[in-house]
This record gives C-alpha cells, sequence and structure tokens, in this order.
C-alpha cells in the first residue's frame, strides 16, 4: 500500500540504501514501476532525493535504514530544510514492542529530526499508513516547503491493511491579496530606486519568464539570493547578480542606496543578508516589502512595511503587470546589469596555469542553455557563480546550506532525470572526497555526469577563516594528501582528464562532452584559498 501511494502520487524514482529494516517495502518496489537508484551512502542518496525535488517540484523520496542509516542521511534533510525543498525521508524502526529498550539500532526520530524536519511522523497503526503519507506529503509541499520525515516500525510493514490510498489532499483556495497588491503597486510607482531580491523555492518556469517581464516592464534592477541563480536568465538586461559569497560591492551599495526593497519569495538568511548586515534588525533601514508562500516567514527576521502571503508567484506578477504602468525607457536595469557584466569578466593570468575564471569563461561561452550545474561547499564554487551564465530554470542544483559533498548526488540525480542534458559537478579536493563513492551508483544507474575537481590540497574555505583569525598557525590542519583522482574515476568505469593548464582545458571538456558518459577532470590549482 506504501508502494502503491507512491505510484498514485506521481513518484517515479526513489533514492535508497537497502536495509533489513524495511524489506516489505524492497519486496513491493520489485513489482513496482517506481525506479529505485540504489546509492553508496545514506547521505548520497537523501541529497539525490533533494535535488529531485527541486528538480520535480514534489517531494523527492528517499529509503534508508534505521539508526546509522538514518543518521548519515541526515545532512540531505538539512540542506531540504534550508533550501526549502520539498523531501519525504522513509526510515526502517524497530519493531513496536522493542522500542524505548536502547533495541538494535534504535533512534527516537522525533528528537532526532524534530527541530529540522517539518514533521516527523512514525506509523504505529498500519490502517493510519495511507492517512499519514498523504498528510506527509501535503506537509512538505504547504507553505514554505520542506522535509518530512516517516519512521515506519518493522512489524508494522507485515501487517496486512484493507484501507485504499487517500488522494492528495485539495489545494487550499488562493488568498485574496488584491489590497496588498495595490499597496504594493502604488509603492513601487513611487519609488525612485526600488530593487526586486527574489529567491525561495516553488517557483515555475512560467513565474520566472514572468518575473523577467515584470522586472523590465517596471524597471526594476533583479538581484538573486544565495545559490539561486536559476531563477533569472544571466543575459537578462533585468540581471544584477546574486547576493552570494564575495558578493559585487555595486550590488550591496545599491541595494543600500534603494528606497524600496522587494524580498520575493526568499528569506533574507545569513550568507544574501551578509551576516545580517545589509538590513538594520529587525526593521530595514528603507521600506521593506516581503512577499512569501508562508506566513510565518514574514516578520520572522526583519519587520516589513508590507507583507504578502502569496499561493504563487506567477499569480502575484500577474497582478502587478496589471497594476504598474509599463516604462518608456530602464535606466536603472541597463545601469545594474552593466555592473553585473563588469564584475564577471574573467580576470588576467596570474600564473602560467590554471585560471579558473577563464576555465568557466569557457564552459559559459561554450555549453547550451540547458546545461545543468551542480556543486557543494567551498571557495571553489565562488567562481562558477561569479563568471558562469545561468540561462535556464533548471541549470542549477546548489545547496543554500553550505553543505560539502551535494555536488555529486546532485549531479547524479540530475542526469537521471535529464539524460539529454549536460551535467557539470564542480567539486573542491575535499568536497569531492566526501560523496565520491556516489560514481559507482551513476555507473551503475546510466548517469553520465562530468565532475569537475579543482584540487588546491587543502580545506580551502577553513584555511582561509583560519588565516584570517589565527595567523601563522596550524596550516597542517587543512593539509590534504589526496588520491589520484584520475585513477579513482577510470576504477569506476569514467572517463578520466588530468589538466595543468588552461589551453588544455577546452579539449578534454569537448571529449568528455561528446563521449556521452561518465567523467572526471582533474585540474590542480596553485590557490590555497
Amino acid at each position: 500500500m506504501i508502494v502503491k501511494a507512491l505510484e498514485q502520487y506521481g513518484i517515479d524514482r526513489i533514492f535508497c540504501v537497502p536495509g533489513e529494516s524495511f524489506l516489505p517495502i524492497l519486496d513491493a518496489l520489485h513489482d513496482s514501476p517506481i525506479q529505485t537508484i540504489l546509492a553508496r551512502h545514506e547521505g548520497g542518496a537523501a541529497m539525490m532525493a533533494e535535488a529531485d525535488g527541486k528538480m520535480t517540484h514534489r517531494p523527492g523520496i528517499a529509503l534508508v535504514t534505521r539508526g546509522p542509516g538514518a543518521s548519515n542521511a541526515a545532512a540531505g534533510v538539512h540542506i531540504a530544510q534550508q533550501d526549502s525543498t520539498p523531501m519525504i525521508l522513509l526510515i526502517g524502526q524497530v519493531a513496536r514492542e522493542m522500542r524505548g529498550r536502547d533495541a538494535f539500532q534504535e533512534v527516537d526520530y522525533h528528537q532526532f529530526y524534530g527541530g529540522m524536519a517539518k514533521r516527523v511522523f512514525e506509523i504505529d497503526d498500519a490502517g493510519d499508513a495511507p492517512e499519514i503519507l498523504a498528510e506527509a506529503w501535503r506537509i512538505a509541499m504547504e507553505g514554505r516547503r520542506g522535509p518530512v520525515v516517516l519512521s515506519l516500525p518493522e512489524d508494522m510493514l507485515y501487517e496486512e491493511v484493507a484501507a485504499d490510498v487517500r488522494p492528495l489532499p485539495a489545494q487550499n483556495p488562493a488568498p485574496d491579496i488584491s489590497a496588498e497588491l495595490d499597496a504594493l503597486a502604488s509603492r513601487i510607482c513611487q519609488a525612485t530606486n526600488p530593487v526586486l531580491i527574489v529567491g525561495g523555492s516553488g517557483w515555475s518556469d512560467a513565474a520566472i519568464a514572468k518575473l523577467e517581464q515584470f522586472a523590465i516592464h517596471a524597471d526594476i534592477p533583479t538581484f538573486v539570493s544565495f545559490r539561486r541563480q536559476r531563477l533569472m536568465c544571466s543575459l537578462s538586461p533585468a540581471y544584477g547578480g546574486d547576493l552570494g559569497l564575495g558578493c559585487n560591492p555595486a550590488i550591496l551599495d545599491r541595494i543600500r542606496a534603494s528606497d524600496l526593497v522587494i524580498l520575493f519569495g526568499g528569506r533574507m538568511s545569513e550568507v544574501p543578508s551578509q551576516s545580517y548586515t545589509l538590513f538594520s534588525l529587525p526593521k530595514p533601514q528603507m521600506p521593506f516589502v516581503h512577499i512569501h508562500r508562508d506566513a510565518g516567514e514574514i516578520g520572522r527576521v526583519y519587520t516589513p512595511d508590507l507583507g504578502l502571503v502569496m499561493d504563487d508567484e506567477e499569480s502575484v506578477l500577474d497582478g502587478l503587470l496589471a497594476r504598474v504602468d509599463a516604462v518608456e525607457t530602464t535606466p536603472r536595469i541597463d545601469e545594474a546589469h552593466a555592473e553585473y557584466q563588469g564584475w564577471t569578466t574573467p580576470l588576467p593570468a596570474e600564473s602560467s596555469t590554471i585560471n579558473m575564471s577563464h576555465i568557466v569563461g569557457w564552459l559559459r561561452d561554450h555549453l547550451p542553455p540547458e546545461a545543468i550545474m551542480t556543486n557543494g561547499a567551498g571557495n571553489y564554487a565562488t567562481w562558477l557563480h561569479r563568471f558562469y551564465h545561468f540561462r535556464s530554470p533548471q541549470s542549477q542544483l546548489a545547496p543554500t546550506s553550505g553543505s560539502m559533498g551535494y555536488g555529486i548526488p546532485a549531479a547524479v540525480a540530475a542526469s537521471l532525470r535529464y539524460p539529454d542534458r549536460p551535467v557539470l559537478a564542480f567539486a573542491g579536493d575535499g568536497c569531492f572526497q566526501m560523496t565520491m563513492q556516489e560514481l559507482a551508483t551513476a555507473r551503475q544507474f546510466g548517469a553520465k555526469p562530468i565532475i569537475i575537481v579543482v584540487d588546491n590540497g587543502i580545506y580551502g574555505t577553513i584555511r582561509m577563516h583560519q588565516t584570517r583569525h589565527f595567523p601563522g598557525r596550524g596550516a597542517h590542519l587543512t593539509e590534504l594528501i589526496n588520491p589520484d583522482f584520475c585513477a579513482l574515476a577510470e576504477a569506476m568505469g569514467g572517463l578520466a582528464f588530468h589538466v595543468k593548464h588552461d589551453s588544455e582545458f577546452a579539449e578534454a571538456m569537448e571529449t568528455a562532452l561528446t563521449a556521452n558518459r561518465l567523467a572526471l577532470i582533474h585540474l590542480p590549482i596553485a590557490e590555497k584559498w
């Protein structure tokens, strides 16, 4: 019944590390059209499910065993929580009569996941499973989207039930925000230096297209939140850049000089707010409007002058397009986009080896718009985010949580979801080694990502902070003795290329793209951070 419910809810793929705590689920999957992807680590399975949730706009499904398996999956659940990604994690549990005795691999999931997941359920009565599954789906998708955990006691799974699959709950009627849209339109018309900051999850392709239309229509420079570049084409005349790490100072100056900030869909957490220094707390120093799907997020950090609880982004944009007259010229977005273009011009070469701005510049000039870029966490990612042109809604998978190891599992999930698109994972040498075993998953299930390993032999971000705070001390605590990455990729069944100079990259990349198989490009760089 549980597997049948997933089928009827439209799930076509789950990500799993098998365990004896849910053998009946595995048996049901044997006859199911749902594809079961066997990951090599529960963290990888959960990250794949989270990435799939980002791409499909429905809950990504991960299935892991109790205790150690559930603990390993926590990294993926945390990413889903911070990134507002719908996800359902199914976990095996000890038999009901054994609970509370510290049984083999027992964990209290309410305590373990209570502060991370939107809700934690344990299905005690098999007859309640249809209702709980539907409720879990609703909670994952409503308001600020996020992860839900379902604990499945082992003995419960063997019980027979007569209950049918419960249909997914109907959506509630959209709230009437006509008055709020009137007020916002009036503020936009009166402002001389308005800006849009967009973020969050759940944006449809149609809403993203409407966002660009409205920004040009009203001449409002638009900035995306941390690792949300997919929300506006980088080549759009309205695009001003991203509020990420190493942000363009011109963006911060423009926002601080604004007389109307519209935060649309996002939360303005630590990174985009520049460690909560961009705006005064709790009341920003300029007129501030917050539009979000979840009423609980409005005013949670910043007290807005106007808050709008939306049902979806597209209806808000339709309302604004109907209320705000089109401008005749666009000096504001023209200036902001020119600042973005200057900031993203590749840097002069400082050595005779690898210049990462040139590497990323080659990718943006040669990859098609539908290419998908993934990354984990580390200073290496700033090259991708600054110099690449993200040009389609599905072009980016990156964790706002700053989780290392994300890029490889996300690339596997993306290649399976979009087998005809180029999928590239950027990873530092430390980041790559956290989930490099998922290359075996890629090989087994026919995923074909291209992995670009940026190798400086250290945990570079930590070295940077270490040097700033404790100069000259303990540098060896971040140094890495790395394996032969090319030999590792070949052992996993992939192609491998060792690139020592910018001039060698194009040939390696073109070969990898035309090979249509798993590949790795190793880039040793001299920079220590």
